[in-house]
């Protein structure tokens, strides 16, 4: 009989009891309350500093300094791991690289961007050997590729681990749309071959680069799924939004639960990116045509085009947050559907382990036929 249990996640000097990432979710979806509550059941909790300054907009702090803040108050309710993810597409990127290396936090999470090049904020000499763990999020084999042997070839060191996101995910996706639902691109299809990518570098430095699944990662079932095919560890961003301790409005959760598979759409950000959200006021009349008067308060994405843009989407992912879902919307997964109620972090962790187990015992089952 096999042991049923989820295996451990090591990411370089770290191991969670349980091999699940929290998705970091902006903006302001994914702040203490529910990164604490996610590290206090054995997985990675995950703060988004994705215009992370808007949680408290009559402040005077620069969004970095409000990160900081965010990090000390996580660290004080939980005693588990947690990190923080940045997006290179976000202007202020250096300072809240630097913040949360200052801050000693466990694992940074880069995404929406290819981070070849080690900011001249982190040392190579730092980057070598800060607690800190640096963990790319990528789409595709040739990505990890490239990051792999840049970072060997001028740094002499490699990512700690890499989370592969598939089309599945929910925000801004990594992958044309016309590609979106082409099955050669699917998380299945691409964790093989990042894996086969990765395999070298880890000969190499003789250490262990473990490759996170996410997007599309729903149940129990699926953890074991991804980690048959090879993946240490699973990312999952859409099942936390629908718990109690998740940091935005009841309104918003309530859109996940009441939403069906017909409400997520692909939409066109105004960042030139295709994305996944659930359908609302806001983003029908933009598809009509309709230009939303945009305020911008600073350039939060460094992609954004001011003058063609039909609105802010920061504004709009802040309205959402706090309950306007008309002036607003919600990103989601593609299982979003799926959801019909809200539990608490604890409940779903037990879930996931229960179906986890199931899945197990169905796997020796079909094996012994």
């Amino acid at each position: 009989m096999k042991n049923l249990d989820m295996p451990k996640l090591k990411i370089g000097s770290l191991s969670s009891r349980l091999p699940i990432i929290q998705g970091g979710m902006g903006v302001g979806v994914s702040l203490s309350k529910l990164a604490s509550a996610v590290a206090d059941e054995g997985g990675v909790g995950v703060i988004s500093t994705a215009a992370i300054g808007r949680i408290a907009p009559d402040s005077n702090l620069p969004d970095s300094e409000v990160l900081r803040g965010v990090i000390r108050k996580t660290r004080k309710l939980t005693k588990g791991i947690f990190g923080v993810n940045i997006m290179m597409a976000i202007s202020d990127f250096n300072d809240h690289l630097r913040v949360a290396i200052e801050e000693n936090v466990s694992v940074i999470f880069i995404g929406a961007g290819l981070p070849l090049r080690i900011p001249e904020i982190i040392s190579v000499d730092r980057a070598r050997s800060c607690v800190t763990n640096l963990v790319p999020k990528i789409s595709s084999s040739r990505a990890a590729r490239a990051i792999c042997q840049f970072w060997d070839r001028h740094y002499n060191i490699i990512p700690d681990a890499i989370v592969l996101e598939g089309p599945r995910a929910g925000g801004h996706l990594g992958f044309s749309e016309e590609n979106i639902n082409n099955p050669d691109f699917s998380l299945e299809a691409l964790l093989p071959e990042v894996i086969a990518t990765v395999s070298r570098y880890e000969q190499k430095y003789g250490r262990s680069i473990p490759v996170i699944a996410a997007g599309g990662v729903y149940s129990g079932e699926d953890i074991h799924k991804f980690l048959s095919l090879g993946a240490r560890g699973v990312k999952m961003g859409t099942r936390f939004v629908a718990t109690k301790e998740c940091d935005v409005h009841s309104n918003f959760k309530k859109a996940y639960v009441d939403c069906t598979k017909n409400d997520l759409v692909i939409i066109k950000s105004p960042v030139g990116l295709p994305g996944r959200a659930i359908r609302s006021k806001l983003l029908t009349e933009v598809a009509s045509g309709i230009k939303k008067p945009l305020n911008c308060i600073w350039k939060c994405l460094k992609s954004c085009d001011l003058q063609s843009a039909p609105y802010c989407i920061a504004a709009a992912l802040s309205n959402a947050r706090r309950g306007d879902l008309r002036n607003g919307f919600a990103f989601a997964g593609a299982n979003a559907f799926r959801i019909n109620k809200i539990l608490s972090v604890k409940e779903l962790m037990k879930s996931l382990t229960v179906e986890f187990r199931m899945a197990v015992t169905n796997a020796e089952k079909n094996a012994d036929i």
